[in-house]
């Protein structure tokens, strides 16, 4: 989406605009299958530095394929539920209330490791990435113009063996 459309913020968020809270149902939401995306915080609103998304992951769904990112790190919020992540060779199980560090240049994915909702803040910086989400919810490119914009490498097969390691699905597979 562009800056300016009235979907992405066409300028830093400053204090002459006054107050912003974002209430539990404020900012567009997409539907990527496994995972949803609810924006909170545009890079054009935070000057760049970061931005913010909540995904609710569907139970036992991998969100995202095995990747990795060349330009921004992600931190992982766990609100509600129980989240698993394969970072590198390490898989790591988070609660409510804990933080996963998903660096850049490190080979990662994470799942909702329960039975019931799991909910997620995702911190991702500098920002940018964000519009990956708007972009492949909206169908405007393929994987290949995916990963040359946004610096990034995706692993399909190692994607469906870890779908079937840790017994979960992944809309690559349904």
């Amino acid at each position: 989406m562009t800056e300016g459309s009235g979907l992405v913020p066409a300028r830093r968020h400053d204090a002459s605009q006054g107050p912003r809270i974002i209430g539990p149902r404020d900012g567009r939401t997409v539907d990527l299958g496994a995972v949803g995306v609810r924006f909170m915080v545009w890079g054009e609103e935070s000057g760049g530095g970061f931005s913010l998304v909540e995904h609710p992951i569907r139970p036992r769904h991998l969100a995202a394929p095995w990747h990795r990112h060349t330009r921004e790190d992600e931190y992982s919020y766990v609100l509600e539920g129980r989240l698993g992540a394969q970072l590198g060779d390490d898989v790591v199980y988070a609660e409510a209330g804990d933080l996963a560090f998903k660096p850049r240049d490190q080979w990662h994915t994470f799942w909702n490791a329960g039975d019931g909702p799991c909910r997620i803040l995702e911190i991702i910086s500098p920002a940018g990435f964000e519009h990956y989400f708007d972009e492949l919810a909206a169908g405007v490119g393929s994987p290949e113009e995916y990963q040359a914009r946004y610096g990034t490498q995706v692993d399909l097969d190692r994607t469906r063996h870890l779908c079937e390691q840790h017994g979960l699905r992944f809309p690559i597979d349904e």
